[in-house]
């Protein structure tokens, strides 16, 4: 394919990402800007059910840090809603009712300011940073850049791994998960872009967090990210050391490209071509065009059923494969399977409520009935988000 040739997969992805944008600014921000946030008490609630009513359920640390995320993003990509108003919201209720004097954040609270959990959690913390990165970028503000400091300060001095990483709770809880310290990167790169680079700590943060995927996550054997680890970051006994989650094949692809193509770390780089191959090699339904949650580390399938969030990181990971590619027809082969990937999603957003979303994907391609969960809003946002820079 010449210079001047069409290229129809990169044509087939602006269609799709232009379709996807569409939804989220005209259905699914307007319904999570006012069903989904609670203007009477603060905060977001956690999902919205099949008639278009909010559930009060208590109210996650990381799910806060997520619809912070998702509304400083959507303005940033040019969503005319009120999204100052949104994230000073978000804020205000993360300070009153999910950060801890000590720096730490509480797992899950209520409005009215009572913990309900106040484990320690690196998830939340993860999301809680993600969400701070994202408000500081949307309008900089010294404070951010200083609690956020604080906190990853306080997970380092309070909860580091001997080897590398973290632990999941003190005194030692046990398995050790990649699945936090994969979102813990993810905040580190939002952190190295909305400073660009003037706080060396956050890359260090980051360098760390690749090393440990590179050298104990991924599998030498098949090159796949195993989940669960016992305290010295080996596999762990028994099913759940044996299990890979395609979503976060495709998740650790688009992140270990970032950071490699940051640092100009050929193995990460290449660890992210495999990881994109076995996802999308094994990890892909064909009949019904999506990815499915689980596999075993022979790459067997372990679970036919098939969630949202997975469809989204196929989107990123074939976009950050796109970009690197040096070979036109290379780059428009990866554009068409982003292509693809946005039509396995589209059944998911033909929800009874336009703006709420199907979460579950059967194995024979119906969905549960059940309301929509804010959490996946993210997922959602951060695709569009990269559809939006990349085409």
């Amino acid at each position: 394919m010449t210079d001047l040739a069409p290229a129809p997969g990169r044509a087939a992805a602006v269609a799709a990402a232009t379709d996807l944008k569409r939804w989220l600014f005209d259905a699914a921000l307007p319904l999570w800007s006012t069903v989904g946030t609670d203007r009477r008490h603060g905060g977001f609630f956690e999902k919205i059910d099949r008639a278009a009513v909010p559930i009060e359920e208590p109210r996650r640390t990381r799910v806060v840090g997520r619809q912070i995320y998702c509304f400083a993003t959507a303005a940033s990509i040019g969503w005319t809603g009120p999204a100052a108003d949104l994230v000073a919201h978000g804020l205000a209720y993360f300070h009153r009712c999910c950060l801890a004097a000590d720096g730490t954040v509480v797992t899950a609270s209520r409005p009215d300011g009572t913990v309900v959990d106040a484990r320690f959690d690196l998830y939340d913390h993860a999301f809680a940073l993600f969400g701070l990165a994202a408000a500081h970028t949307f309008a900089a503000d010294d404070r951010l850049v200083a609690t956020a400091a604080r906190m990853r300060d306080r997970l380092v001095e309070g909860w580091a791994h001997p080897q590398a990483g973290f632990e999941e709770a003190r005194p030692r809880r046990l398995p050790l998960r990649a699945n936090p310290h994969m979102h813990l990167l993810e905040a580190a790169l939002a952190w190295i872009e909305a400073l660009d680079g003037r706080d060396p700590a956050w890359g260090t943060f980051a360098d760390a967090i690749a090393a440990l995927c590179l050298d104990r996550f991924v599998d030498p054997a098949t090159g796949a990210v195993r989940e669960f680890f016992d305290g010295d970051w080996q596999p762990i006994a028994g099913e759940a050391g044996r299990l890979v989650e395609p979503g976060h094949q495709f998740e650790w692809s688009w992140l270990l490209r970032r950071w490699g193509r940051l640092r100009g770390d050929a193995r990460a780089l290449a660890a992210a071509d495999r990881l994109l191959a076995l996802a999308e090699t094994h990890g892909t339904d064909p009949a019904r065009g999506v990815a499915v949650d689980e596999l075993w580390t022979d790459l067997s399938v372990k679970s036919a059923g098939a969630r949202l969030w997975p469809q989204t990181e196929r989107i990123k990971a074939w976009l950050a494969a796109a970009e690197s590619a040096a070979d036109p027809e290379i780059r428009d082969r990866a554009f068409a399977r982003v292509a693809a990937a946005a039509r396995g999603l589209a059944p998911y957003l033909a929800a009874p409520v336009a703006g709420a979303w199907n979460e579950r994907m059967l194995p024979d391609g119906g969905f549960r009935d059940e309301p929509s969960p804010a959490s996946s809003l993210y997922h959602l946002t951060c695709a569009i988000a990269e559809t939006t820079r990349a085409l």
